[in-house]
């Protein structure tokens, strides 16, 4: 497993590595060079970087907000009601998330130009409900599985309506959850490349999509392009350490049973 650790790991280190790295440095040195901040200066010489980075995070929060609010209901009912056709609707969910971004960028572009949504924050949140829902739905769907509907009869017994029942009882025992999933959904819009490259570039620009202004035609400035990458991971890490122990309950329980 260490071994293992330390070849997945290397990546990441590497990137961090090189992004310390001046461009007269960036193809004779290994380990032993002279660190700069040079890299790191000029991402934010200009301001524009800071703008991509506010432009990620609107998005990626927007999408994830969009998919808790649709997701949470309809992980409830296709977990407590019996209706025909239920799993079919929930495999077709899930294929959405089984379906290659490029399958469905073409029809997409299409739309987007003819309805006015391309290049905006809410045609970018829109999409990235493809990602985000199947997520929320499939992960969700199992707690309320798990989850006695002798409770919920029990808490209305008591006169609690059902919202009051669904807020105050349900939201809780779901909590790591929910947490897990809203985590995974941000990661996977967060790094999503092909979405923002297609469906926005101009008013709307992502972190992922502007790697992409380091590669020009004479050079590629690698070590903007490792800064740019490792300022942009921070908060998918940020986040994991400051849920980490929802995040794990989540992921893991239902595992062991008995």
């Amino acid at each position: 497993m260490i071994v293992y650790a330390l070849f997945a790991l290397f990546p990441l280190f590497w990137m961090i590595l090189i992004s310390f790295k001046s461009d007269r440095q960036m193809f004779n040195t290994w380990f032993i060079f002279q660190p700069t901040m040079e890299n790191y200066l000029a991402l934010f010489k200009e301001g524009r970087y800071i703008g991509y980075f506010l432009d990620n995070i609107l998005v990626s929060f927007g999408a994830v907000a969009l998919a808790v609010v649709v997701g949470v209901p309809a992980a409830y009912a296709l977990a407590r009601f019996d209706f025909k056709g239920r799993e079919d609707i929930a495999f077709t969910f899930l294929s959405f998330r089984f379906a290659p971004e490029i399958l469905v960028i073409l029809p997409l572009y299409l739309i987007y130009q003819k309805t006015g949504l391309y290049d905006t924050f809410a045609g970018l949140i829109w999409v990235y409900q493809l990602i985000s829902i199947p997520l929320i739905i499939w992960i969700l769907r199992g707690y309320f599985e798990e989850i006695s509907p002798e409770i919920e009869y029990a808490a209305q017994l008591d006169g609690y309506r059902w919202w009051q029942v669904f807020m105050k009882f349900l939201l809780p025992l779901i909590k790591p959850g929910l947490v897990a999933a809203s985590l995974l959904a941000f990661i996977y819009t967060w790094n999503d490349f092909t979405f923002p490259l297609l469906l926005a570039g101009e008013k709307v620009v992502t972190v992922t999509v502007t790697s992409l202004s380091y590669i020009s035609s004479d050079t590629i400035h690698y070590g903007q392009m490792a800064a740019a990458s490792t300022i942009a991971a921070l908060p998918e890490v940020i986040f994991a350490l400051f849920i980490q122990k929802h995040l794990v309950r989540g992921l893991s329980l239902g595992a062991i049973k008995g």
